[in-house]
């Protein structure tokens, strides 16, 4: 069993990704990790090259700064990677998104265990979306709680908007991948990184999705936040002391959106009925 891992980047430093944390987090894993790295105005690439490991293949890439119609160019580079994968599993981390160490051996033994299983096309992880703070988690179905981050490296696979994956049974039909869960969580630092560097990641950004730039601080539902009691990867403790956002607090007087009105509601019937109600872009095999 080979394992190929990859991301995209392209201005990781200027925008705050702790993307060489993500890498090293997942080359206990990988026997080798694909990385399409695009034209940057900082020195992401010669970070990436200062990684020094064999198992570690950077591709440059140039970025279609006319596609700006719902984030289609980060599938353009995700797919760059991707199709550049050697390994009978992909397994795709983006730029923010880390594994525990405590996870790894998990993670393995499920990859052992569905490699023979063919019905099992990918692996769904468990998320923590930190907002704000280190300290603090989004836990409204707003936030996708589950993602399949694992997919096998023989089937016709497509990104629509890099953020999840499409299988092509026939030409002109794709469905979402049948998956097992990894019972792994996926630590997300998107929206913890320093407020400075979230205001340039949403303005570089922004364009790619068709979006006007609107960020001024973190800001969000109070009732939607969970204090987080685990422990952080220990490849991010660095990164958490001298590139976080830790000048956040919930704000007690916060005026609802009718969006957050709703995943109110949600949760509350969440709680009633044991339902699970936040967006999957997969299929359990029963």
């Amino acid at each position: 069993m080979k394992v190929s891992g990859f991301t995209f980047l392209r201005n990781g430093v200027k925008l705050g990704y702790p993307f060489i944390e993500s890498i090293l987090s997942a080359l206990p894993l990988c026997d080798e990790f694909v990385v399409a790295v695009g034209k940057s105005d900082d020195d992401t690439l010669d970070r990436l090259h200062s990684i020094r490991d064999t198992r570690v293949r950077i591709i440059e890439t140039c970025w279609n700064e006319k596609m700006v119609d719902r984030g289609f160019v980060y599938a353009q580079q995700k797919m760059i990677a991707q199709y550049n994968c050697c390994g009978d599993w992909a397994f795709y981390l983006e730029g923010d998104e880390v594994l525990h160490e405590d996870d790894i051996p998990s993670i393995r033994r499920a990859m052992e265990h569905y490699y023979a299983d063919t019905r099992v096309e990918a692996l769904v992880f468990k998320y923590h979306h930190f907002y704000g703070n280190p300290t603090w988690l989004a836990t409204s179905p707003k936030w996708y709680r589950y993602a399949p981050r694992i997919i096998r490296n023989n089937l016709r696979v497509y990104s629509p908007d890099g953020l999840f994956f499409v299988v092509m049974d026939k030409n002109k039909h794709g469905r979402y991948p049948l998956a097992a869960s990894a019972d792994v969580y996926i630590y997300h630092y998107g929206h913890v990184r320093r407020r400075e560097y979230m205001m340039e990641k949403v303005n570089q950004v922004s364009r790619y999705w068709g979006h006007t730039p609107d960020f001024q601080a973190y800001q969000i539902d109070p009732q939607t936040l969970n204090r987080f009691d685990g422990t952080h990867p220990s490849v991010m403790k660095t990164w958490l002391e001298k590139e976080a956002e830790w000048d956040f607090a919930p704000n007690e007087n916060y005026t609802p959106t009718q969006n957050d009105l709703k995943h109110r509601f949600m949760m509350v019937l969440e709680r009633w009925f044991n339902w699970e109600l936040s967006k999957k872009n997969f299929r359990l095999v029963k």
